[in-house]
């Protein structure tokens, strides 16, 4: 997301720091140029306009330091007034503090409010916090069925009624929770084809009966300006504490996150950023706003490291590393810890500088896929000593994983440049990946 809005501000910031002098012409002239790439990224007009009132202000009136190039300046200007338009700060989900808390979430059909509800209570047990899923949506056909299997994948327990009205169901849900020791409560309501007067009357009438202390929007970032106009109603007819954005991880303009904040004065709370449960991520404006500058964003990359790799075998496998001993078990290893941090694509876009670098790079997936299936293939002994495969054996793995034996051969090539590039490293000898060697 923001890949086109990312890269003319690029282009136009560029010419800024190039300037050996800024002037208010220059200024101005630049800032012209980012409202256009605001408006073209479906940022609502009033936003991009005070946007770019407010850097011209500050730009203008700052004096630059002998330290600091002017060009540097304005992306400071430019990088401190995006955070400001997405929040300022992060605000966090209402504390699970009481027995029961109640999070409601609603939003019109087709946001990705039920996979949400999924995501929700994923992140809350991975807090050690039970959460309890309510299935409060009747109306859409297997709506009950998909938020089950949901609960299912990440046994989370499902709350439902057949034949009773949607405020029963979540009155009844929350009696429960009480009397079982639930921590929190996730409300998975109906949505809607369009702000239907009924269907709103329905959630303000749940809203009346359990008094949630989280109501929470579920908007989709794909639908741009139609998000904000969206919100804008919800809050008004119930007062939402936040919004919950899904599908950041699409080609989407990103007028949505840049506009909604500005617009409703409700504080973007969630972020889901690809199709797994547990893709969701607390809503940082700081981050963001690097992200959208092309400074990465390490802070986050560091955050999802730590949840998902083992710290212990990441010793080990240094402890390897510096000895030559790195094998194929290792190289598996590793593989799926990355996988679990999400989209590799993803993941290199939180280096700074190294989104542009990969500019036009095209991340294989499936290419990692195809590796790891060739590994399980191999026998133990062949995944720690590569170098007894021999032809028989290549035959052999290459018929189990379903790939030809060129490809089981590009593999052992890789992995032998590999290894003696970390041999290379433990004699300090080392000079830089070869080209060619990452596998995507």
């Amino acid at each position: 997301m923001f890949g086109q809005l990312s890269d003319k501000l690029e282009v136009v910031l560029k010419k800024l720091r190039g300037a050996g002098k800024l002037s208010e012409k220059n200024i101005k002239d630049s800032m012209r140029e980012v409202r256009q790439a605001l408006l073209e990224a479906d940022v609502n007009y009033k936003v991009a306009r005070d946007f770019i009132k407010a850097v011209q202000e500050k730009a203008i009136g700052t004096e630059v330091l002998q330290s600091i190039e002017p060009g540097q300046l304005i992306v400071k200007i430019v990088h401190d007034e995006l955070v400001e338009l997405l929040g300022g700060k992060t605000e966090p989900m209402a504390t699970i503090d009481k027995a029961p808390t109640v999070y409601m979430l609603c939003g019109l059909q087709g946001s990705g409010k039920t996979t949400l509800c999924g995501k929700v209570a994923l992140m809350t047990k991975r807090k050690n916090k039970k959460p309890l899923l309510v299935a409060a949506d009747i109306y859409r056909p297997a709506a009950v069925n998909q938020l089950q299997v949901l609960g299912g994948e990440i046994e989370v327990e499902v709350f439902s009624l057949d034949g009773a009205k949607p405020p029963d169901i979540c009155k009844e849900a929350v009696e429960y929770a009480a009397k079982n020791f639930f921590d929190l409560v996730i409300l998975d309501t109906a949505g809607r084809l369009h702000i239907d007067d009924t269907m709103m009357k329905e959630l303000e009438e749940i809203q009346a009966r359990v008094k949630p202390d989280e109501m929470l929007l579920v908007a989709d970032s794909m639908t741009g300006q139609d998000a904000v106009n969206v919100a804008e109603e919800f809050n008004r007819r119930l007062n939402i504490s936040g919004v919950a954005l899904t599908k950041l991880d699409g080609d989407a303009r990103g007028g949505a996150a840049l506009s909604i904040r500005k617009v409703t004065g409700c504080p973007i709370k969630l972020a889901s950023i690809g199709e797994k449960l547990s893709d969701l991520e607390p809503f940082h404006p700081d981050r963001l706003a690097s992200r959208i500058l092309g400074m990465g964003d390490v802070v986050t990359l560091v955050e999802k490291a730590q949840e998902t790799i083992d710290m212990e075998k990441a010793e080990k496998l240094q402890e390897k590393i510096l000895k030559a001993q790195f094998d194929f078990e290792d190289f598996l290893d590793q593989a799926n810890q990355l996988k679990k941090m999400g989209p590799l694509e993803s993941i290199m876009g939180m280096i700074p500088g190294m989104g542009k670098a990969l500019k036009g790079v095209k991340f294989d997936e499936k290419q990692v896929e195809r590796m790891t299936a060739i590994i399980k293939s191999m026998t133990v002994q062949e995944r720690r000593n590569p170098n007894i495969i021999d032809g028989s054996r290549k035959k052999r793995i290459a018929a189990g994983s379903g790939n030809s034996i060129q490809a089981v051969n590009q593999l052992l090539k890789q992995f032998f440049t590999m290894q003696k590039m970390f041999s290379n490293m433990s004699k300090k000898k080392f000079t830089g990946l070869p080209k060619g060697l990452m596998p995507f």
